[in-house]
């Protein structure tokens, strides 16, 4: 992820993740090498798995306008989080890389392909993902591309 974000040029990031521990090591990581690199992390928003909604941590994470946002989260409440991003605030997924548990077509079928158009990340093999056309689209990490295609 941080390879995908010094491609894209970002000199500052907002982290926003879930309170798994998995998301938690992720973000941790991605903060410690990013900042290491003599770049800037704006802020670092949690949300909860489960909740009546995640306005208030939407408004926080979209409020930061860095140049790149970042997400890591297990599927369900990355969904929540996003679907509430995208009817709220001026959040862009184009603007945006995730996690490898985010880049599968069980998690964007949960907001729907058309609606996180341009959104990229990680796989956990090495590989990166991308949304585009409606579909998710993987790269191996040795090249080479494979298109997952998804309905909404």
């Amino acid at each position: 992820m941080l390879q995908l974000a010094m491609d894209r040029s970002a000199g500052t990031v907002a982290i926003g993740r879930g309170r798994s521990a998995a998301a938690t090591r992720a973000a941790s990581g991605f903060a410690r090498r990013w900042e290491a690199s003599t770049r800037a992390v704006l802020c670092v928003v949690t949300w909860p798995g489960n909740a009546a909604s995640w306005l208030r941590q939407a408004v926080r994470f979209a409020a930061a306008n860095p140049d790149m946002w970042v997400m890591s989260d297990p599927s369900g409440g990355w969904a929540q989080m996003t679907r509430r991003l995208l009817w709220a605030t001026p959040w862009q997924p184009e603007r945006t890389i995730a996690g490898a548990d985010i880049g599968t077509s069980q998690a964007i079928g949960l907001v729907g392909a058309a609606n996180v158009s341009g959104l990229a990340g990680a796989t956990a093999d090495g590989g990166t993902w991308e949304v585009r056309d409606g579909k998710l689209d993987t790269r191996p990490e040795c090249g080479g591309s494979v298109s997952i295609p998804y309905s909404i």
